[in-house]
């Protein structure tokens, strides 16, 4: 046999083993006390049996229980000082895209020419919410344009949808912080990769949908002919109240510039609020008090009074810096307090979540109703998602909070994603709030808008949750964990494609014209639908295919395989962090050799 033909001493692997992403090259270091597969490997994904290797309370001395409450305490202390700082650096890091992006997003949602196309509408909606980092604003910007008659109902839907899509951005950029960590990285990268593939899919799969039949507009146009609106007041915003007192010393922004942006009411004052409010100076003449249903003293028939600006009082209070260089200022300070802060978080988790509290925290997180009613879980796990969302009032903290918990091995990928999905519908029930606390000249609008972006939601929980063999974000979540695991690099590119370059390839196809965005995209897609059906019929039913594709070993290495593109990576990043494992290399050339693929047998 040529020696290009030797490998490890491994059975020969059939077809079913060879893959971009093949379920035996983990991560050489995983715990072995996770559960173990049939052919002897660890499952990666699985949550372990935790083991308590120190002494019981009732083992201890004195002295011993008192340091370990010590400890305990401390630990506890770090770890919610550690999450207000983290939470706070995510409303930095919020107030820091909007100072970079705000104008570019207002000068993209105020082209309502383009709004008109709805793949348009939709890839807008996604750059709109990456670049404000705040979905909540995205979505105000809309509700401002359908009030003011700028953009219609229907043209709006594309808009909410791609909200929807860019608002799981946040989770994956806090992922990454775990990159250190291959096997943490693996599954925390797989938890914000099911939220963003839910988001995707559920887009993808209405938009056309909507485009021919408009079932969005036209639900949310019933439920409102049958509701009375009555304004109300907003929700509680806890979680504003909490960070308020930190981050307003830190840097005030006005939101009404970027609603005037969007808007189409142009103006070149700065985002970074200076004026807080008015003091009223009353010099009396000749006159006295007003009467005491007035609250106070009123300046009379011969008084003057003049209105004096009070300057706010945070950090960038009057400074020359223009918008941008305060946005990059503040997008590196958060960043660096973010990781450094989830960093801590994740070291304390895991030194806390260990032994009996880990096991009884875990046991409780991802708990099943006993038989026959298992399936009741799930659905519990998404209306506690929807409940925390809506008391902290934030569904990007929400994620971004599960996240490290799945790195630690607390919360599995199965119990997430529906968290994850209550996520997104408690985010809808607080602009539901929002948008009846509306002036009555937007209230109608707003509301629609809001019913809109829950009833997307709905929909996708009814396509991809429901009917459990259609749970299809956790089979290709956990395909992008492995991935990246092997790959770190491949977290970059996924993040940079999705919600940055394909966006802005399909917007400039958009500008271009319908006709050109579907003789460009039209066959793309088909080439997409038809490699995903091979692959499908390669794995489930290699007999149906003719024998040249029934592998891909006729394809050029770089087609086939990320080697190649792994190398080039290395070459540019010569770090240990960006490259695979050495067993994980080693076998993926063995099974990636044509020789050995051509060998293989159906």
């Amino acid at each position: 046999m040529p020696s290009s033909l030797t490998c490890a001493q491994d059975p020969p692997a059939t077809l079913d083993t060879v893959g971009l992403v093949d379920q035996r090259l983990g991560n050489a270091g995983t715990s072995g006390s996770a559960p173990i597969l049939e052919d002897g490997d660890v499952d990666p994904w699985a949550l372990p049996q935790l083991k308590d290797t120190g002494q019981s309370w009732k083992e201890l001395s004195m002295a011993g229980r008192v340091l370990q409450g010590a400890a305990g305490f401390l630990k506890a202390c770090g770890l919610l000082g550690s999450l207000y700082l983290f939470i706070c650096s995510l409303d930095i890091l919020s107030s820091a895209f909007q100072l970079l992006g705000s104008k570019v997003a207002g000068d993209i949602f105020k082209d309502n020419v383009v709004l008109s196309n709805p793949v348009a509408g939709l890839v807008i909606g996604v750059l709109g919410t990456v670049l404000v980092q705040s979905s909540s604003t995205s979505s105000s910007i809309v509700v401002s344009m359908v009030a003011s008659k700028l953009l219609t109902v229907r043209a709006s839907v594309p808009v909410i949808m791609g909200v929807n899509v860019g608002t799981s951005v946040t989770s994956t950029l806090v992922s990454m912080a775990q990159s250190g960590d291959r096997d943490a990285f693996r599954r925390a990268f797989g938890g914000s990769a099911v939220h963003g593939v839910f988001n995707w899919l559920t887009a993808l799969t209405l938009l056309p949908l909507e485009s021919a039949a408009a079932p969005l507009e036209r639900l949310s146009a019933l439920a409102l002919g049958a509701a009375s609106l009555q304004p109300g007041g907003r929700a509680p915003d806890i979680l504003k109240v909490l960070t308020r007192p930190l981050t307003r010393l830190i840097v005030q922004l006005d939101a009404d510039v970027i609603t005037g942006r969007g808007t189409g009411n142009a103006t070149n004052s700065s985002l970074i609020k200076r004026w807080c409010g008015t003091e009223v100076q009353t010099t009396a003449g000749n006159s006295s008090t007003c009467a005491a249903a007035t609250g106070g003293p009123c300046p009379a028939r011969n008084s003057s009074a003049a209105e004096e600006q009070l300057p706010c009082r945070h950090l960038f209070e009057g400074t020359a810096l223009a918008d941008l260089a305060v946005g990059f200022i503040l997008l590196a300070a958060s960043l660096l307090v973010l990781c450094a802060c989830l960093a801590l978080i994740v070291k304390l988790l895991s030194s806390t979540l260990r032994g009996r509290v880990g096991q009884a925290v875990s046991t409780v997180v991802n708990a099943d109703f006993p038989s026959p009613f298992g399936w009741l879980s799930g659905y519990l796990a998404i209306l506690v998602g929807a409940g925390l969302t809506f008391a902290l009032q934030s569904s990007s903290v929400f994620t971004a909070a599960v996240v490290p918990l799945m790195g630690v091995r607390v919360i599995s990928l199965e119990r997430a994603y529906p968290l994850f999905l209550g996520s997104n519908i408690g985010t809808t029930t607080t602009a539901l709030l929002a948008a009846l606390a509306s002036p009555s000249d937007m209230l109608i609008s707003a509301v629609q808008v809001a019913l809109i972006h829950f009833f997307f939601n709905l929909a996708g929980i009814l396509l991809w949750y429901v009917v459990p063999v259609l749970r299809l974000p956790i089979p290709l979540a956990k395909r992008f964990g492995d991935l990246t695991a092997r790959y770190r690099w491949v977290a970059v590119a996924y993040l940079l494609l999705s919600f940055l370059l394909l966006p802005l390839a399909a917007c400039g196809l958009s500008l271009a014209g319908s006709t050109v965005l579907a003789a460009v995209g039209g066959p793309l897609l088909v080439l997409v639908l038809l490699i995903i059906l091979v692959a499908i019929l390669q794995r489930h039913r290699p007999a149906w295919l003719p024998r040249r594709l029934r592998s891909w070993a006729w394809l050029p290495l770089w087609l086939r395989s990320l080697e190649p593109w792994d190398r080039l990576v290395s070459r540019c990043c010569p770090c240990k962090a960006c490259s695979p494992p050495q067993a994980a290399a080693k076998e993926a050339h063995c099974y990636e050799n044509p020789e050995v693929l051509a060998s293989q047998q159906l």
